[in-house]
């Protein structure tokens, strides 16, 4: 029933910027907190951001803080990533995720039990 589905990745030169989408069917997005999570070939599963449900606190991993931002938006039961500066170490497949409840810190895949099929995301000249 729950349902993610993500859109905006795509080829973009170093320094450029893309914005990603998720929308999420399903659930009370509200009760939620919602991640994106990357990974490269090679690379485990890496939390890149993420926002709590209910006070919309955030949280960032180290390397994308000041580039990346992200944003929910209930009513359109969607969550979106804005990427500036990207950096061709940016380059993955990036997920967004959810799950039931506040988010206090940065996640873990296995925290998030739904997922939707990934965007890619290459960044390259």
């Amino acid at each position: 029933q729950e349902q993610l589905v993500e859109s905006g990745g795509g080829l973009v030169q170093p320094g450029g910027s893309l914005r990603l989408s998720c929308v999420v069917s399903g659930v009370t997005l509200d009760y939620y907190s919602l991640g994106w999570f990357r990974q490269a070939p090679g690379w485990e599963r890496e939390g890149v951001a993420f926002v709590s449900s209910s006070d919309d606190i955030t949280y960032y991993t180290d390397s994308v803080k000041g580039r990346f931002t992200i944003s929910r938006d209930n009513a359109k039961n969607t969550v979106y990533l804005q990427m500036n500066s990207l950096k061709p170490e940016d380059t993955a497949i990036y997920y967004c995720a959810a799950k039931l409840g506040v988010a206090w810190r940065l996640g873990y895949p296995n925290e998030y039990h739904y997922w939707g099929q990934g965007t890619q995301v290459t960044v390259s000249s």
